[in-house]
């Protein structure tokens, strides 16, 4: 927002600098300029995006520590550095998850699989049925599984040092006492639950090592460990296939989240660890997004 400089701050309306903060984040190339910087003025102004537009409407003003605090948050945007690291938080569903660096930022597609799994619990024969989130991340799935399937038992493992600190601030601070977080390798996690898992979830990385991520943000801020997994991709997957194996009871589900064109090839790699009735279900874009499959 360097062209904002020959206006005394006391004499710019909110309306003028959010309009020349979506200006500058068009030129950086962001997708939806305005967007970004609306939630950004709310960021800055302690208040929603809604409250943002009304005071705009009503000719309010930004000036001093505020405006400068605006101005560089849009700097850092119009750099590309995530919208969610700016404001430390990223929604999903019914909650807002603190996120940052080290942490992989949850995406709206993954809210289906969070669905999917929450209808497998839901729908689940035992009073207090099992769900495991493997990966768990900033502790998206888990969270929404716990707080949203008050009855069941939530367990989720995480295995990078950065992302566990992430999911264990927003499991205290969000989780109710169903969820249990564990810092372990994917592969030993949870020997206690051997045949005793109803929901087995995971958003594994699944971008191919050779695979350059278009957008900036992604390339620059994701951690690698949350997006590359091997030369197809799949490596994890495999991986998750057999644990998910060893964790399901009869009738246990897995739902693991992958790319729009690994539907067939994740289908195939659950077949062959011995899932049965494997399907592949569209995101709200209809691209291709979870593949469940059933414990015989």
């Amino acid at each position: 927002m360097t062209d904002s400089s020959d206006i005394p701050h006391s004499s710019l309306s909110l309306a003028t600098a959010v309009r020349r903060a979506s200006d500058a984040l068009e030129k950086a190339g962001i997708n939806d300029p305005m967007v970004d910087a609306e939630l950004l003025a709310a960021h800055v102004l302690k208040t929603s995006r809604g409250g943002v537009q009304s005071a705009m409407v009503r000719g309010e003003k930004i000036a001093g520590e505020l405006q400068q605090l605006f101005e560089d948050a849009i700097d850092r945007r119009a750099r590309r550095e995530p919208l969610q690291h700016i404001t430390g938080t990223a929604p999903f569903r019914h909650v807002e998850l603190a996120v940052g660096p080290g942490v992989f930022v949850p995406r709206p597609e993954t809210e289906l699989l969070a669905q999917i799994a929450i209808d497998g619990l839901q729908s689940a024969a035992s009073p207090a049925p099992i769900g495991v989130d493997l990966g768990t991340g900033s502790g998206a799935v888990a969270i929404s599984m716990a707080a949203e399937v008050p009855h069941a038992q939530i367990f989720a493992a995480e295995n990078s040092v950065d992302a566990f600190i992430w999911a264990r601030q927003n499991a205290s601070k969000l989780a109710p006492d169903n969820l249990r977080l564990a810092f372990i390798d994917l592969e030993h996690a949870f020997p206690e639950l051997n045949g005793t898992v109803s929901v087995v979830a995971s958003n594994p990385p699944y971008v191919p090592d050779s695979a350059i991520p278009r957008d900036p943000e992604v390339r620059r801020y994701d951690p690698p460990q949350a997006l590359y997994g091997g030369p197809d991709g799949l490596d994890v997957v495999r991986t998750l296939s057999i644990v998910g194996m060893r964790l399901a009871h009869s009738g246990g589900m897995i739902a693991i989240e992958h790319g729009e064109w690994q539907g067939p090839e994740v289908r195939s790699i659950l077949a062959d660890a011995g899932w049965r009735a494997t399907a592949t279900h569209p995101d709200l874009t209809l691209r291709d997004r979870v593949t469940t499959g059933l414990r015989p």
